[in-house]
This record gives structure tokens, C-alpha cells and sequence, in this order.
């Protein structure tokens, strides 16, 4: 059954990571009638090797399913369990021929070569995943290094962990594939001799394999990558140069900012985040009805661009005149409209206004704690966790509404459709994806009693773990 809109989510890794080829969307059939359950299957005219079947769904835009006899050689068809590993294979006989000086080494060869269990599939399905072709078990990505590193970085973004990869040398779609099967997390595989020569694969190219339930992931930190500035095709700062300029602002300058931000160290800075329409401000309002100092950074975001600031001055300058008003003012619509659903112009955007936020934020926090050394600070940032704020931060409160609430609650406070709504939802970090962060959530779906108990129990808390 198909459970994901798999064209949207392979158009935007195709964008994030501009690959040369389809995605392959892979799949292990236990029966092989499966295959005509299939829709635009084609099914080799002549005995193939795996490395030529994958070329043709990645390269030449093919579905392509095959069983036992389908297959040229059994080294291809015993590493899927198709059939069982000859004894030429076993003894060492046949990677002595090529590949290894003796039969003993071509014994440990073969033993060392991961292999899916036998008998357990019938076929194998391929297609090109951008088309909704079926629910695949995994998904087979070719990329250069630099892409297959920007995809290790984006599944390492949550839940950290070292990733381990192996070399078995000669059919090394083993590396990939059948690693993938076994251990449930993606794979890096170096494409062979043979599928370079047989398969297409180029010089450059490499090939991961990851779990089909892992894609939304790993889009998911490409895009939070992107946010931060780590992209690809990855910008040369050159070797023999000064790269100061070109370093990220943290690199250099991080104790500097965390003196401005923490003084001493003995007032208390919560961040305030959640989704478009999930009730920030009235949280913010019982917050400050406890006794919490706020700092607003959706204010502080249109002082900085009013008439007359270095702040307005340059985004006009980038933009053009078209978005003031008749008054002279910013038109944050019009300006809306220019960089949504458009990343690059949204980052430069936040170039021209990020740094005089931040300085206006460093500002309010020191005459706030120039009056109460130990003030707890609330800073309410809407876009906290997607401009990667938290470090900024000693907790970080979320505000919780299902999506489904905010899509509601925006069309009827902005007067406009649940489409438009659902869509400028869209442009956020899905609200259950920022609860992983959140230290505090606040569940806003109920009446303002139930909300404001919860305030006070985070409140009560703040006091006593501070």
C-alpha cells in the first residue's frame, strides 16, 4: 500500500542535492506474481546483471522487476537469496580466477560477502521512486562524495550516531543493499569494477542505501542544513586565503556572543517558539502576568526595518521599490510573497535583518538584567528551532497545537482559505518535529484554564530548577 507522496519528497532532496540520476526505489518480492501487480514494468529481454537493471531505472527512467531467471550470473542472484551460493563460489574457484591470488582467498572472499537469506524472495522490483511506483523497502541514492556526505550529515542531525560502512570489493551492491536489509540504517557502498563497466556508474559516484522509512529524515536534515547555510555544491574558501570572512559567525565569535547574552550567568533565558498560530502571544502574556521579562523578536523584527533603518535600506536595495507601501514603509506582504517557497532569497532576506535582531536582542537583555541580575527572560522567537536559536537559550518552551488546530486558527485570524493556510504552514518546521527540542511544552488546544495551569506548573518549575 502506498503510504507516502514520494514526488514531493524526491523533488526537494533532487533540489537540495541537485542529483544526476533517480533515486531507485527498491523492492524484494517474496512471491514473484507480485511483479504484474506492478504498473509500467518491464522485464529483461536477455539474462542481466543487477548493476545493469539499476542503471536502466536510474539512468534510462525504467521500472524494471526480474526473478532467478532474469539474472546472468549467481554471484548477482545469491547476494538477493534468489538462489543458493554456488559451490565454484564456495570453494574459492571463482574469485581466484580475477580477483584474489588463491582459492583460500577467494573462500574468505565470498564468507565475507553480506547476502540476503535464501530462498526467502522470489523477485525484485526497480523504478524510479519520483513516481509513486510502490512502497519500497529501500531507496537506492548515486551522488558524488560531496552529495553522499551532505546525506550522512542530514541523518545524523537527530539522534546522532557514527556511521559504519565496508568494503567487500567485487559485487558491492552487497555493501549497499544487502547491508541496508540487515541492519535496518543506511549504507554507503563504492560501486565495483563491475558496475562501472557493466552498470554505468561513473568515476565520481557512489552509492547509499537507505531505508525507505528514513527518507522523510533525511530530507528533513537536508533542509535544516540548509537553513544554516550548509549546502551543496559546497563553496570553495580558498586553501592559501583568509577564510575568516567566510566562517560561520559561531566559529569565531561564540564566546563573544555568549558573554553578551549570559553576563554573569545568573539570569535565566527561556525560549518561547511554536507554530504559526499556536498561541505564543497569550502564552508570552501569562508568562509575563508571572513575573517573566519578555523580549520579542516578531517586534524587534519590524523595528528593524522601519523607514529610515540600514535594515530597510538594504533589503529595498536587493529586492527593488516594489515592496513598500505608499508610505514608504514595508510592505511585509508583497515581501511575503517574494521569498516563500524560495530558500535562497529567504536567506539573504535574513542577512539584511538577522544581525540588527540580534544586537537589539543583546541590547534588551542587558537593561533587563541591569534592573534584576537574576530576571528570568522570556525571548519569544517564532522561528527559534529552524534559525538553529537554541543555543542561545538555558530551556526552550514549545507551544503544542496539531496541525490540523493552526490550519483553523490562521484561516480564520487572517481571513483567508484552509488551502492558503495549509500551505503557509508548509514553509515551517512541522510542530512535531520542534517537540524534540523542547524542554517545556505547553498543550494550547484546550480553554485558557487549562493552558494558564500549565504555564504556571512550567513557571513553578523554572523557579526551582533554574
Amino acid at each position: 500500500m502506498q503510504k507516502h507522496d514520494w514526488e514531493k519528497i524526491i523533488r526537494r532532496c533532487e533540489r537540495l542535492l541537485r542529483l544526476k540520476s533517480f533515486p531507485v526505489a527498491f523492492k524484494m518480492l517474496e512471491k514473484k506474481e507480485d511483479l504484474e501487480t506492478i504498473p509500467f514494468l518491464r522485464r529483461p529481454q536477455s539474462k542481466m546483471t543487477m548493476c545493469q537493471m539499476i542503471n536502466l531505472v536510474r539512468n534510462f527512467d525504467w521500472s524494471v522487476g526480474a526473478d532467478l531467471g532474469d539474472f546472468l550470473f549467481p554471484s548477482c542472484s545469491s547476494i538477493l537469496g534468489l538462489e543458493e551460493v554456488p559451490e565454484t563460489h564456495k570453494d574459492g574457484t571463482f574469485r581466484n580466477i580475477v580477483w584474489v591470488a588463491t582459492k583460500a582467498d577467494g573462500r574468505k572472499f565470498e564468507e565475507a560477502i553480506p547476502r540476503l537469506p535464501t530462498g526467502r524472495y522470489e523477485a525484485l522490483a526497480m523504478a524510479p521512486l519520483v513516481y509513486n511506483p510502490f512502497e519500497p523497502d529501500i531507496v537506492l541514492i548515486y551522488a558524488n562524495p560531496a552529495q553522499i556526505m551532505m546525506l550522512i550529515n542530514s541523518l545524523q542531525f537527530c539522534d546522532y550516531e557514527v556511521m559504519q560502512f565496508s568494503c567487500v570489493g567485487e559485487s558491492s551492491c552487497s555493501d549497499a543493499i544487502v547491508r541496508c536489509y540487515q541492519n535496518g540504517k543506511a549504507s554507503v557502498g563504492i560501486p565495483c569494477y563491475g558496475e562501472r563497466r557493466y552498470g554505468h556508474a561513473q568515476d565520481d559516484e557512489m552509492v547509499m542505501a537507505i531505508p525507505a522509512a528514513l527518507m522523510a529524515k533525511a530530507l528533513s536534515g537536508l533542509e535544516a542544513l540548509y537553513r544554516r547555510g550548509v549546502r551543496y555544491p559546497i563553496s570553495f574558501a580558498g586553501a592559501d586565503s583568509d577564510i575568516a570572512p567566510v566562517s560561520p559567525p559561531t566559529y569565531l565569535g561564540l564566546d563573544e556572543m555568549m558573554k553578551k547574552i549570559k553576563g554573569d550567568g545568573r539570569h535565566f533565558l527561556l525560549g518561547v517558539t511554536g507554530g504559526i498560530a499556536s498561541g505564543k502571544s497569550t502564552v508570552s502574556k501569562m508568562l509575563s502576568e508571572l513575573g517573566a521579562s519578555l523580549i520579542d523578536f516578531d517586534l524587534i523584527a519590524r523595528q528593524v526595518v522601519e523607514p529610515g533603518t540600514s535594515g530597510l535600506a538594504k533589503i529595498v536595495d536587493y529586492f527593488g521599490r516594489q515592496v513598500l507601501a505608499g508610505d514608504g514603509s514595508l510592505d511585509r506582504k508583497k515581501l511575503s510573497d517574494i521569498v516563500f517557497g524560495d530558500m535562497e532569497k529567504r536567506k539573504k532576506l535574513e542577512g539584511f535583518t538577522h544581525p540588527p535582531i540580534y544586537e537589539e536582542f543583546f541590547k534588551q537583555t542587558a537593561e533587563i538584567v541591569a534592573k534584576d541580575p537574576e530576571a528570568i527572560i522570556q525571548v519569544s522567537v517564532p522561528l527559534l528551532i529552524e534559525l538553529n536559536l537554541q543555543y542561545l537559550f538555558d530551556k526552550l518552551l514549545v507551544i503544542h497545537v496539531p496541525d490540523k488546530v493552526q490550519i483553523e486558527r490562521l484561516a480564520e485570524r487572517d481571513g483567508i482559505t484552509l488551502e492558503e493556510a495549509a500551505n503557509i504552514l508548509k514553509a515551517q518546521l512541522p510542530i512535531d518535529e520542534k517537540l524534540q527540542f523542547a524542554d517545556f511544552v505547553v498543550d494550547n488546544t484546550k480553554d485558557l484554564a487549562y493552558t494558564r495551569s500549565l504555564v504556571e506548573d512550567v513557571w513553578e518549575r523554572l523557579q526551582k530548577d533554574r
